[in-house]
């Protein structure tokens, strides 16, 4: 390594400095360990149905075997899931993953526009899709290279009450809006071809890309940062060295109500806990906070994950006092910044410490994590975890000493092998050294814990999503009646941070819910702008350059 690593000493006892990123040969070599290991235990359950590692195995072999015997398709091709958390998701992904194809993750709220551009980008060549979200994909297949959809109900696993809650969403609920993709294939149809053809016995290589991992990384429009197997095997084992002292295989229950499309859930609970052959709770919809409460209250769990909002969120919901947290022994923030008053108010109502951890998709997440027996909230996102190094570097690209503030910077095992199809936007965000540049400012204290001072792109984070400004921009100045517009983000308690837009008209009649109107066509929920400000004129630079960051600090922060 090139400089001292201060925060070895602060490491607790029996973590290691280094992980052995070989264990495992890729993905589904864990899986097959926790299904060694953990056969009859259960593996996932939602809304109240089980499926054991056993089960999981059997589905996934199924799907996988339908990917290659039935579709026929090869080595690194993409196959697309547009799922919420539910039992078919992991029977998917480790069936893509198995097969030696590519999961290309998709966040089901997307609208045609952002699909479109997903899936053209990736080239994917089959997407598995719920009924929910159908409509969606119909609308976008056109210029795509997808010649094969499997479409799911959402009870389609759950036995006799699949049927219930399927009837209630469509014709209660009215969540399913009609659809027709012709040649579309059932999930249960799948499996039941699946199950006439043999898995071959695919060799997966540390290097094969495992995830398609979509984000905007620093720039506006989204990319897909190529999680390999080792950068997916390489974070689980470095997760799991840090929280082994807490977890017992076979006995954990984690509650999983982040998406596992999203890169935090997928390691962390899909990967990490896996490996300890968890039982993971898939909670489908976390928004119903009742809902979910009512859920927590079902069984004791172990862990939980989740992002600020969400620990905001059930802090807020009566009933949450209720629930029985004597089992409870790991609480994981990340995502987005762990506000103070909420990590207090976290360990007074379950007497367990909200550990904040820090990482990016890039990093297959986790680069940062605070020590799991610390006592109460610090205010840092942590430190390293095994194998990876940490840096603050200055603008000449020098490494700063402590207390000094410069961009954050990882190396490691799990660092992205880079962008698809996008060398240059790699080559800016890897230097020739390895370091990931995060865009995050931030500095280290002298015992090697790192924290966030500020991010360096205008990047916008809602309840842990990356919003960028350039997306929201492009959007609304698509409106004839728009002469300029600016998108920032401005604080929010429930979501950290919301959208706000600065808006110049050229047609003195627009008025702010047609702004909104236009956004929600075109924008998914969390990148709406939820305010709207007229402005006669914006503050820009010399070469006219609108100064985004000015309009940020004229907004009035919330007492503290």
């Amino acid at each position: 390594m090139t400089h001292d690593r201060p925060w070895l000493a602060q490491y607790p006892a029996g973590v290691p400095a280094e992980i052995d990123v070989d264990e495992f040969r890729s993905v589904p070599a864990v899986l097959e360990g926790a299904i060694a290991n953990f056969r009859d235990r259960p593996a996932f359950s939602n809304m109240g149905k089980v499926m054991t590692y056993a089960e999981i195995d059997e589905a996934s072999r199924q799907f996988a075997a339908y990917l290659l015997g039935e579709l026929k398709l090869k080595r690194g091709d993409r196959v697309a899931i547009m799922m919420p958390n539910c039992l078919q998701y992991p029977i998917a992904t480790f069936g893509v993953l198995r097969a030696g194809l590519t999961v290309v993750n998709v966040n089901p709220m997307y609208t045609v526009r952002e699909l479109k551009h997903q899936m053209v980008d990736s080239g994917a060549v089959a997407i598995l899709v719920l009924d929910n979200f159908g409509s969606t994909v119909e609308k976008s297949l056109a210029g795509t290279a997808i010649r094969h959809v499997i479409t799911s109900g959402l009870g389609d696993l759950l036995g006799m009450k699949g049927a219930i809650v399927n009837f209630v969403l469509r014709h209660v609920k009215k969540m399913v809006p009609d659809y027709n993709i012709q040649g579309a294939v059932r999930f249960r149809d799948v499996l039941a071809m699946g199950k006439r053809h043999a898995l071959p016995d695919v060799q997966i290589d540390p290097t094969d890309i495992a995830f398609l991992q979509y984000t905007g990384g620093t720039t506006g429009v989204a990319k897909g940062a190529m999680l390999t197997h080792r950068n997916m095997v390489a974070n689980m084992q470095q997760a799991s060295a840090w929280v082994d002292a807490l977890a017992t295989p076979g006995k954990e229950v984690i509650i999983t109500a982040l998406p596992l499309y999203h890169i935090f859930a997928l390691t962390a609970n899909g990967l990490v806990f896996m490996k300890f052959g968890a039982k993971n709770i898939l909670i489908t919809n976390p928004r119903d906070m009742p809902g979910f409460v009512k859920e927590l209250k079902r069984e004791p769990f172990t862990a939980i994950t989740g992002v600020n909002t969400l620990f905001n969120g059930l802090l807020n919901t009566p009933g949450f006092e209720e629930v029985d947290f004597s089992s409870l022994r790991l609480t994981l923030g990340g995502g987005m910044a762990v506000q103070r008053s909420v990590a207090e108010r976290w360990k007074k109502a379950t007497g367990v410490t909200l550990v904040e951890a820090y990482g990016l998709t890039e990093t297959a997440p986790a680069a940062c994590i605070n020590p799991m027996d610390l006592k109460d909230y610090n205010g840092s996102i942590g430190l390293p975890i095994p194998s990876t190094d940490a840096c603050v570097k200055g603008e000449d690209g020098a490494m700063l000493p402590a207390g000094e503030v410069g961009e954050l910077c990882i190396r490691g095992p799990q660092v992205m092998a880079g962008y698809w199809q996008r060398p240059d936007e790699t080559a800016r965000t890897i230097d020739a050294e390895g370091w990931l540049h995060t865009g995050d400012m931030a500095k280290m204290d002298e015992k090697g814990f790192f924290y966030i001072v500020d991010r360096k792109k205008d990047m916008i984070l809602v309840s842990g999503f990356n919003v960028y400004p350039n997306e929201v921009e492009d959007v609304i100045a698509m409106m004839p009646g728009v002469l300029e517009v600016a998108a920032v983000g401005v604080p929010d308690e429930r979501s950290g941070e919301v959208v706000k837009v600065f808006v110049v008209k050229k047609d003195p009649a627009l008025t702010a819910d047609q702004i909104k109107t236009h956004a929600r066509e075109y924008l998914t929920g969390y990148k709406q702008p939820r305010q709207v400000e007229f402005r006669t004129e914006l503050p820009k630079t010399n070469v006219g350059k609108i100064l985004r960051r000015e309009l940020k600090e004229e907004q009035p922060t919330p007492a503290s």
